[in-house]
């Protein structure tokens, strides 16, 4: 079983804390299982038997960590204040490091630079990730809402097209 750094320092790689699920899967099937069951965090026993009750929140995370190594997906737990190279937050975003390095420089994203390399906050790119997507749901509803006044869900593909031609400034075919 793979570890997670608790004691993860500014330094610390991001590639470093992601820990992908095991290979053999019957060990996170088990534990889905068992979380599943019940509603209530279970305890922890140590290997000198003490046992420890398991704090709400640490139970909420662990149930979704469970989950997302069972559906085969690697995770990460890190701090919101880790600070990511620029390459680790382009990752994180899955855009390339020229076009992250562009939204610092048009302030989209805060970032420090206490040397030669700037340094962005895992809290900053997921607050930037979340602002992109609720810009791109408030987009699609307003096309939503104007296709629905334009009457193009009854029309035909055809006439779809045309209207598409029509607001791209195209001529008609």
């Amino acid at each position: 079983m793979a570890a997670i750094n608790t004691d993860v320092q500014d330094s610390a790689r991001y590639d470093e804390l992601i820990v992908l699920p095991p290979s053999d899967m019957a060990a996170m099937v088990r534990l889905a299982s068992l979380l599943k069951r019940h509603s209530e965090p279970p305890g922890l026993v140590g290997p000198d038997g003490e046992q420890v009750p398991l704090p709400l929140e640490v139970y909420e995370v662990l149930v979704q960590v469970v989950a997302a190594m069972k559906a085969g997906k690697a995770i990460a737990v890190a701090p919101l204040e880790q600070r990511l190279t620029t390459q680790q937050a382009a990752d994180l975003l899955g855009t390339s490091r020229p076009t992250l390095v562009k939204l610092l420089d048009e302030h989209e994203i805060p970032y420090e630079q206490p040397g030669r390399h700037r340094r962005v906050r895992l809290s900053d790119v997921l607050a930037y990730r979340d602002r992109r997507r609720q810009e791109r749901r408030a987009r699609l509803d307003d096309m939503t809402r104007q296709a629905v006044e334009d009457g193009l869900y009854d029309a035909s593909s055809e006439a779809y097209t045309q209207a598409l031609r029509k607001a791209r400034g195209k001529p008609a075919v």
